[in-house]
């Protein structure tokens, strides 16, 4: 690799109030939706392992950057160098890294999960219904890629998968697996009765464990929060049901770690051939 720039090259930032410490804080906060805030070294790394098109560089002139900036200036990126003392004013974590991004929100995954169900070993599509905790969301889309799932459609009145909290908790996966977001339930069912893709819902009711069910079949699994799961309506209308097995007493998991058992039936499944 070339090397590009020294830290002292770059062009430096030296008030709080420049209007790009200014604009990321706003994409940190959500109010930028059309940009993604990455945030630590894992991160930005992970950021360069993707496709995702990276915009602006902010690097606190404390930061030992090694190869990283140079990486990420050849993607494209413009760096800028901040004053240590105001990059703390940018950040979403207590203990900044030293290194923020920006990068350009993907567009929508609807033809990357199509594309994939019929190349993926894991034909399988998860619609998540109304998940209000960003981590909780990240942690499910890490569950998701390693799985090896064909994408994630996320529901209207759902937290945003490209917030700050719930990239951090994908771990990068958030780059790499294809999102569709802002699905109504009725919107996901007809996409599916299109494509000829059974639905299924995990219900404390059901008569099947999650472990009787063909994953080698197309789906979608659909999954509601812990809070409110899915209505009477809404599991009337779905083709199939399947249960968790658990003791006696216990009503729900966690999202993510329910989300992870029926996932890695799944993709076993595809193993064994």
């Amino acid at each position: 690799m070339i090397k590009l720039k020294t830290m002292e090259e770059f062009d430096k930032i030296t008030s709080r109030d420049n209007g790009r410490l200014v604009n990321a804080r706003k994409v940190r906060d959500g109010r930028d939706t059309g940009r993604v805030f990455i945030e630590g070294r894992r991160l930005a790394e992970e950021a360069l392992r993707s496709p995702i098109e990276l915009e602006e560089c902010l690097v606190s002139d404390a930061f030992d950057s090694g190869d990283l900036v140079d990486a990420i200036s050849e993607r494209g990126a413009t760096v800028f160098c901040v004053a240590e003392r105001f990059f703390a004013s940018i950040c979403d974590t207590k203990t900044p890294q030293g290194i923020v991004l920006i990068a350009k929100r993907p567009v929508s995954g609807e033809i990357d999960i199509e594309t994939r169900l019929t190349s993926s070993t894991v034909p399988l599509v998860l619609f998540l219904k109304e998940i209000s905790n960003p981590s909780n969301l990240g942690a499910v889309l890490r569950t998701a890629e390693a799985a090896g799932i064909a994408g994630v459609i996320i529901s209207t009145n759902s937290t945003d998968a490209f917030s700050a909290k719930s990239v951090r908790a994908s771990m990068g996966a958030i780059f790499r697996v294809p999102v569709w977001d802002n699905l109504s339930f009725t919107e996901m069912t007809a996409w599916a009765r299109d494509r000829n893709l059974r639905t299924m819902a995990s219900d404390i009711s059901a008569k099947q464990s999650y472990s009787e069910i063909d994953w080698k079949t197309p789906r979608v699994l659909v999954l509601g929060s812990e809070a409110h799961g899915l209505d009477a309506n809404e599991l009337a209308i779905v083709t199939d049901k399947v249960l968790i097995p658990m003791e006696n007493g216990v009503e729900s998991l966690n999202l993510a770690v329910a989300t992870g058992i029926i996932l890695f039936e799944a993709k076993r499944q595809s193993f064994s051939g």
